[in-house]
């Protein structure tokens, strides 16, 4: 199972106003781990990036003005996340930008779903999570997700943590080691699970009571007695002992 963890920064919010992608981040996973590959590229808009857009993610046009365009790394992007599920937060906002960018192209590029399937983690957020807020830094903070490096946005930083975040929510318990060195326990996708239960671990200690946790237990059983009428299920049960 390949996934395309995917981020994305703009010159502004809304492509039918002109703004154009600036940054791609792709981290890639699979079988639920990080492998290490990325696609990275920061690209020239060919327009200026709006001043409340800089001030989110710090890329000016000084920074972007030596950069690739789209047209130069999009045959790059399409491979790399051919036929993978990609997963991005508040997917509608990524996607629109990258189908007005491959519009520009050519219909030959058709649209961003057409190489790859896409997975929305906002949608699984707001399933899990209803009426609570599900930006990327309060899925961090519910899930104990360490983003203090996150100053600015990224598109490669928010796809690293957006991995995590992902990897943490469909994962069910674990801890989070993206990267980390074996422990000695299982991992799945990052995540940190607990060896399978062998027989030897299932040998539990016994504690027997003793005779003061035997009168209250009993003491415990004629209140059960007499508030049904009858002898309780405990004292029915065949192979029942006289413990706590």
């Amino acid at each position: 199972m390949r996934q395309i963890v995917l981020d994305t920064e703009t010159t502004g919010l809304e492509p039918s106003e002109g703004h154009r992608i600036i940054e791609i981040g792709c981290y890639e996973l699979i079988q639920r781990r990080p492998t290490g590959r990325t696609f990275h590229e920061y690209l020239n808009p060919g327009r200026p990036v709006a001043e409340g857009a800089v001030e989110i993610h710090g890329l000016t046009d000084a920074f972007l003005a030596d950069k690739p365009r789209f047209a130069d790394v999009a045959q790059g992007l399409v491979e790399f996340v051919a036929d993978a599920e990609v997963i991005i937060h508040n997917a509608p906002f990524d996607t629109g930008f990258l189908d007005h960018e491959f519009g520009r192209l050519g219909e030959a590029w058709g649209r961003f779903d057409d190489h790859c399937r896409v997975t929305d983690t906002l949608i699984i957020a707001r399933r899990r999570h209803p009426g609570q807020r599900n930006s990327l830094d309060a899925l961090c903070k519910r899930y104990g997700i360490d983003n203090t490096e996150r100053t600015l946005h990224g598109a490669l930083l928010d796809a690293e943590i957006l991995a995590e975040v992902y990897l943490a929510m469909t994962g069910g318990q674990g801890s989070l080691h993206l990267g980390a060195e074996d422990s000695g326990n299982a991992t799945l996708g990052g995540i940190e699970t607990m060896r399978p239960v062998t027989a030897e671990r299932a040998r539990l200690p016994v504690i027997q009571p003793d005779s003061q946790a035997m009168a209250a237990h009993q003491a415990w059983l004629d209140r059960l007695d007499q508030t049904s009428g009858s002898a309780c299920i405990w004292r029915s049960l065949p192979a029942q002992k006289e413990s706590v």
